[in-house]
């Protein structure tokens, strides 16, 4: 594959893709659990899928399916914007090392606020994890917003 040699410069932006890619990678795994879960519980969202798996008795929902989709839920919620805010910050030319930081600490509390919902670990981890990973993207927000304010 061709590289572009200017993005192979840019190792914000690479450690943006690193660490993007993982976090995919997570929310793939957890609908790969989620589906797993329907069919171990026989919770089928469809009506198709309850005949080929049963009856459509087993149309219905589950409170472990449930939890399996709000986890992913919440991974739409958080991690998209921070694919946006991310590739925006890797624009800005920050320095990589205070960049990398704030993608790990993203990602790392993005994967132990899953691991806690998914494990149903005791309260505070979920929310404190929710919270630590909330952090970097206000500073990378704030941080594109006053980049930006000379232009709007």
């Amino acid at each position: 594959a061709a590289r572009s040699p200017k993005m192979m410069e840019n190792k914000v932006f690479l450690s943006f893709a690193f660490y993007s890619t993982i976090l995919i990678l997570k929310m793939y795994v957890v609908a790969i659990i989620t589906g797993q879960v329907r069919l171990r519980k026989k919770a089928f969202a469809n009506p198709e899928d309850a005949l080929r798996n049963g009856g459509l008795q087993f149309c219905r929902q589950d409170p472990d399916v449930e939890r399996c989709r709000r986890a992913h839920r919440n991974d739409m919620e958080n991690i998209f914007p921070f694919l946006f805010l991310g590739a925006i910050y890797s624009l800005l030319d920050p320095s990589p090392a205070v960049a990398r930081i704030h993608f790990l600490i993203f990602c790392v509390g993005r994967i132990i606020h899953t691991i806690a919902y998914l494990l149903r670990l005791r309260a505070p981890t979920r929310s404190v994890a929710y919270s630590v990973a909330q952090l970097p993207c206000f500073s990378m927000a704030l941080q594109i917003l006053l980049a930006t304010t000379p232009y709007w």
